[in-house]
């Protein structure tokens, strides 16, 4: 069986969609003929974990350890923070110390805060390749500095590599909130750069990036998209409640508030005594406190119901049993490209889903092409309300039917039957 090394940063997962996609590729790949072997940090200042990932995988999958140094404790420290999340990173007011701790991350530690795990690594691994030899390597990111280990190792010994980007790296959103210097943006433009350049294969997970890469670069970009993986949707649905339930998983950031929805769906329950009496906003995971207090002043104070962050099979369980999957986007021009993770699994929950972003965004394309629900423009409140009045007059009726489009390309096992193909090709090459 052939082997391919992945260098992953997040192992064991956090608890965010993206993240799993390593996970799911890993729990698949051998049925498709490849042995995976993970490298992980050993002491890695996770923001969130969710173990009960770590069922899933295989339990004999060789994982490596390496120590990383974090400027997170520092962090804490002279701010008072108390987490790492990368929601700090916005257009927000800053205190002087938050201020200084920007600009210190944003041009000191280039590309990314975890770049000191760069050079023990190629250590660690050079001295692990020597003895067990891999067929492919593949670096994962963000963090993107993980590709500085994979561009290194590939310079000095050869092996076939391939990154990828589960977002963009140059491009991404929330970089024009950090106070880069010119030469810091230069030198991130050119790590980049070299990265598209000398890989065998450049890896995205959604249309619109593989689109940018390709106009940067001659290295084939492919694009396989993350998924949902069908074991988890096993068994019959839970029994509805009797509510009109709008749920939302996973970590709900100030910047996707959908101001406009909150606001529709105020005016509704002021309407209709029987809407108010039923909605039911269902929010699970970690929530910003703008999101509640923009809740709340739409008069909705009534209808929340903030359970927190869940483990994964609690998250499943309530998108299974929404009537409204929701799914707004980072109000942010450069997020048209992306596409969330939690999208898959909520076409898998086969729920109708309302999502707020780019009308002619990435996201919008997949719910077009499957059939599972609208995006609306964060403004649109004419096609937001017509949404959520039909749901509610379904639900009225009986409840809101099923979404039945075409969803088998996004399959944990579609993906990494397409990943092996890809592996095979980049392997083949170099034989």
């Amino acid at each position: 069986m052939k082997r391919v090394l992945v260098i992953a940063y997040y192992w064991p997962p956090s608890g965010g969609s993206g993240v799993q996609r390593w996970v799911k590729f890993c729990k698949y790949l051998r049925q498709e003929g490849w042995e995976p072997v993970v490298f992980a940090p050993e002491n890695a200042d996770y923001p969130s974990l969710d173990p009960s990932f770590q069922k899933e995988l295989p339990e004999d999958l060789e994982v490596l350890r390496g120590r990383i140094w974090e400027p997170y404790a520092a962090y804490r420290k002279l701010t008072g923070a108390k987490s790492t999340e990368v929601t700090e990173i916005s257009s927000g007011k800053k205190t002087a110390k938050q201020k200084l701790s920007l600009w210190i991350r944003a041009n000191v530690f280039i590309p990314d805060p975890r770049v000191c795990w760069v050079r023990p690594s190629v250590k660690t691994l050079k001295a692990y390749l020597a003895d067990h030899p891999v067929d492919v390597m593949v670096t994962t990111g963000p963090p993107h500095s993980v590709h500085l280990i994979g561009l290194q190792l590939h310079k000095e010994l050869g092996i076939p590599w391939i990154p990828d980007f589960r977002d963009p790296w140059s491009r991404m959103y929330y970089l024009k909130y950090l106070p880069m210097t010119g030469l810091t943006k230069r030198m991130i433009a050119d790590m980049e750069q070299e990265v598209l350049d000398r890989s065998d294969a450049v890896l995205t997970c959604t249309p619109l990036v593989q689109k940018e890469f390709q106009a940067q670069t001659k290295t084939p970009v492919e694009c396989i998209t993350n998924g949902f993986d069908q074991e988890d949707f096993i068994g019959p649905a839970p029994e509805p409640d009797g509510n009109f339930n709008i749920t939302h998983t996973g970590l709900f950031a100030a910047d996707g508030n959908p101001l406009e929805l909150w606001n529709v769906l105020g005016k509704m329950a002021k309407a209709d005594a029987d809407f108010a009496k039923a909605l039911r906003l269902r929010l699970v995971g970690k929530v910003d406190r703008e999101v509640l207090e923009a809740i709340k002043a739409a008069g909705l104070s009534d209808n929340i119901v903030a359970l927190g962050p869940q483990d994964h099979a609690t998250a499943v369980r309530e998108q299974r049993s929404a009537t409204i999957l929701l799914l707004p986007l980072r109000n942010d021009p450069q997020y048209r490209p992306i596409l969330p993770g939690k999208l898959f699994e909520y076409l898998s929950a086969r729920r109708p889903v309302l999502g707020i972003g780019q009308e002619d965004g990435a996201m919008a394309q997949v719910l077009e092409s499957t059939k599972a629900g609208i995006t609306a423009d964060w403004d649109n409140v004419a096609a937001m309300h017509d949404f959520l009045a039909e749901a509610w007059r379904q639900h009225q009726n009986g409840g809101v039917p099923q979404t039945a489009g075409d969803i088998g390309p996004y399959s944990r096992q579609a993906t990494t039957h397409a990943l092996a193909r890809l592996l095979d090709r980049v392997h083949n090459k170099k034989g």
